[in-house]
């Protein structure tokens, strides 16, 4: 067991914890972040997708001592990041979720694209978007809110 220190969603936390459990794991449990999906477990599927400095991770690939003193988000920190509440909004407004299980990791990548690029191409967004699996099937919609996102945080300046 060692000691795991970093920000969650702009709050210091110390959790001991085994190195090299997933990050996944120590959010989900010790932290009590259960906006933090667990799904496949192998990298698969996206659900567990968080923010570390900016960049968006499979939380399940994650090992706990790589996030030491870093920054790490969870869907939960969206409404009240500027780019994060845009994107939230857009999802909602396109009504982009079903059952909602993948969302929260698809709302995370697209929330570090668009804090990265302003004006992804289509590719772009399909290229982020790639990394999740929605067995729903509302990627037509999922696409439609990350491009209302755009248009609105474009439309802000």
């Amino acid at each position: 067991m060692n000691t795991a220190s970093f920000q969650l969603n702009g709050q210091a936390v110390s959790v001991s914890a085994d190195a090299n459990a997933s990050l996944v794991h120590l959010l989900r449990n010790p932290c009590d972040a259960k906006d933090v999906r667990y799904g496949c477990g192998a990298g698969n599927c996206g659900a567990c997708t968080v923010m570390v400095d900016g960049v968006a991770q499979q939380s399940c690939n994650t090992p706990n001592w790589s996030v030491e003193g870093r920054d790490v988000r969870t869907p939960a920190s969206l409404p009240q990041d500027p780019v994060g509440a845009v994107v939230l909004q857009a999802f909602v407004d396109e009504q982009a979720a079903q059952c909602g299980y993948c969302i929260n990791g698809m709302l995370m990548s697209v929330t570090a694209l668009l804090q990265a690029k302003r004006q992804p191409t289509d590719a772009e967004i399909t290229d982020t978007l790639n990394r999740h699996l929605c067995r729903c099937g509302t990627h037509v919609r999922i696409v439609r809110a990350s491009r209302l996102a755009i248009q609105r945080l474009n439309a802000k300046g």
